[in-house]
């Protein structure tokens, strides 16, 4: 027997993957633009983490 919230989720997750998929589609330059700040923003993160830690390491 298939538990009934375990299948709701199954499909509620396939219909969720389904209209992503045709977001993606329907708007491609908008989520290449969006890919791109995106990594930059990561860049920059990680860029001030490093920074940080070179400063605490240099302290000690």
């Amino acid at each position: 027997m298939v538990d009934k919230a375990g299948f709701g989720s199954l499909i509620a997750g396939l219909v969720l993957i389904a209209l992503g998929a045709y977001g993606i589609f329907m708007y491609f330059p908008d989520v290449i633009t969006v890919l791109k700040g995106s990594l930059g923003i990561i860049a920059l993160l990680i860029g001030i983490f490093l920074a940080i830690i070179g400063v605490l390491i240099m302290k000690e």
